[in-house]
């Protein structure tokens, strides 16, 4: 058995009715979208996590440690798993400008490799990799695949009465190797049961782009609880393979 298929759905990120077109983002190739936003509050979240793997099923814990203040945010997520301690780490720090979270960093650590890392150059406007030569601009509002999520609820918790089932919410997402738009697209409001008991949460999907064979993402924000993510799965493209990581425990700092 291997982890290889866990370690990429877990390094994602993490993360339908019609709606006039006031209401949604539209998707762009570079989205850069100056929204209200209201951070979400520090917090330590713990979450289950569950998989299956070629028929083979998994379990773990992950952890996310969220920090914001004095114009200045940080996060780190580690996630473990039984049999094989830390599989994953993610770390994410940077700043706060008027277009919400501004990263300047994004380091990646997976099991049995070394560590790779996103810099965010706010100087040079671009964004570069630790691996490969390739960069993108910094037209602002640009996220990596931790923050994205933190971004995303910082934006519902400033403008809750447009998270509706069919609006769009576009970002551009940098991870270990390149960049690409993620676009979440608001499904419906669902229970969720949670650590915290039975939950109403906003259920938000990001489908893999239309050319790519990438994983879908689910992700459940509860609106009474900050808006933190409760719920998030990841399931491969041929509905094999997933992740599901959900709430149980909340600590307030």
């Amino acid at each position: 058995m291997t982890l290889t298929t866990l370690k990429h759905l877990l390094a994602a990120g993490v993360l339908a009715a019609t709606l006039s077109p006031a209401m949604a983002d539209a998707p762009v190739d570079h989205p850069a979208i100056k929204r209200p936003y209201k951070l979400v509050p520090s917090a330590d979240l713990v979450y289950s996590i569950k998989a299956k793997q070629r028929g083979i099923s998994l379990s773990g814990e992950s952890v996310s440690n969220w920090r914001v203040g004095e114009g200045k945010y940080s996060l780190l997520a580690e996630t473990k798993a039984a049999l094989f301690g830390k599989i994953l780490e993610q770390r994410s720090e940077g700043t706060v400008d008027d277009y919400g979270l501004a990263p300047a960093q994004f380091v990646e650590k997976r099991f049995r490799k070394d560590a790779v890392t996103t810099t965010f150059k706010r100087d040079s406007k671009t964004i570069v990799f630790g691996e490969g030569d390739e960069s993108y601009p910094l037209k602002g509002g640009e996220q990596d695949r931790n923050s994205a999520v933190w971004q995303l609820a910082s934006v519902a918790r400033a403008a809750p009465e447009k998270f509706v089932p069919g609006s769009e919410w576009a970002f551009f997402v940098a991870g270990a190797h390149d960049a690409e738009p993620w676009v979440f697209k608001v499904v419906k409001q669902e229970t969720v049961a949670t650590g915290e008991g039975l939950v109403e949460a906003v259920h938000l999907v990001k489908a893999p782009p239309p050319d790519k064979k990438g994983q879908q993402v689910d992700l459940w924000l509860a609106p009474s609880l900050e808006w933190y993510p409760v719920k998030v799965t990841f399931a491969d493209a041929d509905g094999g393979d997933y992740v599901e990581q959900t709430l149980q425990k909340i600590v307030r700092k």
